[in-house]
């Protein structure tokens, strides 16, 4: 008798722990179909001609530079404990781990691309994602400030990354990269800023006033709505062309929405990262190509119409590698 009881014991934890799952993937499904609402009200505004493109452009600048700031410092205001911590440390070794390896796989699958553009732009498109834009509304929205406490790793690695190996990606010449540049538009970026004002209110356990607080708290409110809509505007320029037709920029989505994030799996649960922190970091690394392929294709002068279409359409598939991704992650 005693010995069913626990075999039955066990067979309802893992009932209710499948269940759990199944849950999660649910509110995961439901709240991307949910931004791709959003991202549509975002279409139609373009469409209707609401939305301009130096109005998208300061929309931008104020998701970057007000908004998510807000949302990070609002996420680190939390008593002190040494295990998420430990969690938070994990996760950064992990993002590192999986960043070389991203860079190296990329590397070896596109350098041979004889058009210069087509091969910077597969190349970014692929290992970078849109962890500021789409994935800190994600986690927020599904876990509240604790996935956005996770979430502050990837957008710090993804800042660091981007701004060092994927500029120098869109140089002609090793000369240009002036390395003192980045490195000060790395620290100067208010989102990392905002990183390290955080991570000492967390270790200080330090309670904003009030009245700052709200503030913090009202102007944080903003970020998914209006992030989802700046996005939406932008998928309403893609043009289908022949640059749709081209197998590599097919591989680079397939890398970026679905191996690189498998990656992440593994390499996160090699270094025993769970919970919120594996979830949030996952979820992160799945999200799809980041926007700012197109700039600095444009700051490149390169032609932009294979970059919109590998943003655009990696963004579209990801309603549907999200959770696929998401799914995979909990079955392993």
């Amino acid at each position: 008798m005693k010995t069913r009881y626990n075999k039955t014991n066990c067979f309802q934890k893992t009932n209710d722990l499948n269940r759990s799952d199944y849950v999660q993937l649910g509110q995961l499904t439901n709240q991307i179909v949910l931004m791709f609402v959003l991202m549509l009200i975002g279409v139609l505004i373009n469409k209707l001609g609401f939305m301009h493109p130096q109005t998208s452009n300061d929309l931008t600048n104020i998701l970057l530079y007000i908004v998510s700031p807000c949302l990070i410092i609002g996420a680190f205001e939390q008593t002190y404990s040494a295990d998420r911590m430990k969690q938070l440390l994990l996760v950064c070794g992990g993002i590192f781990i999986f960043y070389i390896i991203e860079i190296i796989v990329a590397q070896v699958s596109f350098s041979k691309i004889s058009n210069i553009n087509l091969r910077r732009i597969t190349k970014y498109g692929s290992i970078y994602s849109n962890a500021g834009f789409m994935g800190v509304p994600l986690t927020s929205a599904l876990f509240g400030n604790t996935g956005v406490f996770f979430a502050v790793a990837s957008l710090a690695g993804f800042n660091i990354f981007s701004w060092t190996h994927g500029v120098s990606l869109f140089k002609t010449s090793s000369h240009e990269t002036d390395h003192w540049q980045n490195f000060r538009e790395i620290m100067m970026n208010p989102n990392i800023i905002a990183i390290f004002v955080g991570l000492i209110i967390f270790l200080l356990s330090y309670q904003l006033p009030g009245p700052v607080n709200q503030i913090v708290h009202y102007v944080s409110s903003i970020n998914t709505p209006l992030s989802m809509i700046v996005i939406g505007n932008s998928l309403a320029n893609i043009h289908i062309s022949r640059q749709l037709l081209d197998w590599h920029l097919w591989l680079a989505l397939f890398f970026r929405n679905i191996l690189f994030p498998i990656l992440a799996i593994i390499v996160l649960q090699l270094l025993t990262v769970s919970g919120v922190a594996l979830y949030t970091t996952v979820l992160m690394a799945a999200c799809p190509a980041a926007g700012l392929v197109v700039l600095f294709t444009l700051q490149a002068y390169g032609d932009t119409s294979p970059a919109v279409a590998l943003m655009s359409l990696s963004t579209i598939l990801s309603l549907v590698t999200i959770p696929l991704v998401f799914a995979l992650m909990m079955a392993i």
